[in-house]
């Protein structure tokens, strides 16, 4: 592989006026990391109580159960923003990937600082993608339980459909029938469907005095019995770890439950995060040549103005060694063979529009990379594919089709980050969340919609004036039909928005992607092989 030669002048006012531009971004993502951490009306007084109780916070209980000095990969932070009156940071839940005895687990946390640990709709979404992730990445995973339930004021949002809180407990079922270890720690109240986590659970702890699991608590109890049952009594530790064999291990304080967690998953006959199969390439990792925190001064701060991938890409991949496919043809898509961490990765990424000769030149790639079991990473910065009269007479349909159609079938693993725009049929192309990406993670300077607000503003508007009440329509309502389309547009395309609503797995520093992917393909590393496609390369 050859070394990229950057042609970026860090000293120039363009990349200067870009640098400050981004640690805006960086401020603002960083205030709203901390409120899914500690915000949120009423926040204070809860966590207070909370620990008044003698309670860990979430996050610190995660800190005490993985291995000592070993990353946290945290999925979704800002799940939940400007959602419920911004009433449920982080949705209630905390999900992600961390290590125990050098064995990576998803952990699945409720935080009961947050409306009492009770599920809204967004919280299930986010505990189903966390099995997903689960399941297609072989892992066991993890459930610190301290729960009130369904929040039940949205219920028909969360209790009758495939991917609510049924599909939890049907994954979880399955995940232990695949042998991927189903542990719990039950350390507060588990309610109604709640119960299912720990009793779907391959092991159970439950912490004396705050662990409680019962179908229905002492107010059903009441009113469907008349019974007066205080809640220890109903469905307390001792009940279920000495009487009803629910729980199987009683701890007497929160951290005993960890260390006997811990103790379990010592025996869990489980790969370890090193244990390589040998399917995927691998060599001696090399910090990249040149420094990730320039990405921050290459990203145009006025994302009409584009940036060249091949610089991004140098900043990210082991020695910034590259070796480009096709580098003279369809320019506006980079593809070539790089190293992450050690790891052999098929590269894919946008400079702007995909013209044909593009489209067919990543096609080609893509099945390459198939063919010699390469997983493939997509870096999208794009506004679609071309469109206009020349574009349609040269085929760029059936050429955009054939990009897509390769995506969807390739076999081997898919990670997509969102470095800039992610537009149109351009999102699909470049495997967005529809083509099932093992990840996707986002920047905060990406945009995400059907098309750019001002494309949308033209479009929508033309086709009122050419309506049934185009005649009818005044200037002034044009005017306002314009305003209320860039507002929606600009609003729904917002990073911040889509990661509410989980479209990604979280929006993360820049710098941060070389070491988030080094460990998603460190996981890949650790599976058997995936079944393999065709295989066949189609020269297009």
């Amino acid at each position: 592989m050859r070394t990229i030669t950057s042609r970026i002048d860090t000293g120039s006012a363009p990349y200067q006026a870009n640098r400050q531009a981004y640690a805006d971004l960086l401020d603002t993502l960083r205030e709203r990391q901390q409120w899914a951490i500690d915000g949120g009306p009423g926040r204070a007084r809860s966590i207070a109580r909370h620990r008044g109780r003698g309670k860990i916070m979430v996050r610190d209980r995660i800190d005490l159960v993985i291995d000592d000095n070993t990353p946290f990969l945290e999925f979704s932070t800002l799940s939940g923003w400007e959602q419920y009156d911004n009433s449920a940071p982080g949705a209630g839940i905390v999900t992600g990937i961390g290590l125990v005895h050098g064995v990576p687990y998803v952990f699945i946390a409720n935080d009961a600082t947050v409306k009492g640990g009770s599920l809204l709709p967004v919280s299930i979404k986010k505990h189903v993608r966390a099995q997903e992730i689960a399941e297609e990445n072989r892992l066991g995973v993890i459930y610190l339980v301290d729960s009130g339930g369904a929040f039940l004021p949205l219920q028909d949002e969360i209790f009758p459909d495939k991917d609510h809180f049924g599909g939890s407990f049907y994954r979880q079922a399955r995940l232990s029938a695949q042998g991927l270890p189903q542990l719990s720690v039950v350390l507060g109240g588990c309610t109604a469907g709640g119960a299912y986590v720990p009793a779907l659970s391959d092991e159970v702890i439950m912490v004396r005095g705050s662990g409680r699991i019962f179908l229905g608590g002492p107010p059903i109890v009441k009113a469907a019995l008349g019974e007066i049952v205080d809640p220890d009594d109903l469905g307390g530790a001792e009940v279920h770890t000495q009487v009803s064999g629910v729980s199987d291990y009683m701890a007497d304080t929160e951290r005993e439950a960890y260390g006997k967690l811990r103790e379990l998953c010592a025996a869990v006959n489980q790969r370890r995060i090193d244990d390589r199969q040998g399917w995927l390439d691998w060599d001696e990792p090399k910090p990249p040549l040149y420094d990730p925190t320039e990405i921050y001064g290459i990203i145009s701060a006025d994302d009409r103005i584009p940036f060249d991938a091949t610089e991004i890409i140098a900043r990210m991949i082991d020695g910034s060694a590259f070796s480009p496919f096709k580098p003279e043809w369809g320019t506006s898509i980079i593809c070539g063979f790089a190293r992450i961490w050690g790891h052999l990765v098929g590269v894919v990424a946008n400079n702007g529009i995909i013209f044909s000769d593009a489209a067919l030149k990543a096609t080609h790639f893509i099945e390459l990379c198939e063919q010699r079991r390469i997983p493939l990473l997509f870096l999208q910065n794009t506004s679609g594919y071309m469109v206009g009269k020349d574009s349609e007479a040269d085929g760029i349909a059936k050429h955009g089709a054939k990009m897509v159609a390769a995506v969807a079938n390739a076999t081997v693993p898919k990670y997509t980050v969102l470095i800039g725009g992610s537009y149109g049929a351009g999102n699909y192309g470049m495997c967005g969340r529809g083509f099932n990406p093992r990840f996707l993670f986002a920047w905060p300077n990406s945009r995400i919609a059907t098309m750019a607000a001002d494309t949308a503003e033209t479009v929508l508007v033309d086709i009122r004036r050419g309506g049934l009440k185009g005649d009818q329509t005044s200037d002034a309502e044009l005017e306002e039909i314009r305003a209320e389309i860039r507002h929606q547009y600009e609003t729904q395309s917002d990073p911040y928005y889509a990661t509410s609503r989980l479209w990604d797995d979280g929006l993360i520093d820049p710098i941060h992607t070389r070491d988030a992917l080094g460990l998603c393909l460190a996981l890949a590393a650790r599976q058997d092989e995936p079944a393999p496609g065709p295989g066949l390369v189609y020269r297009m």
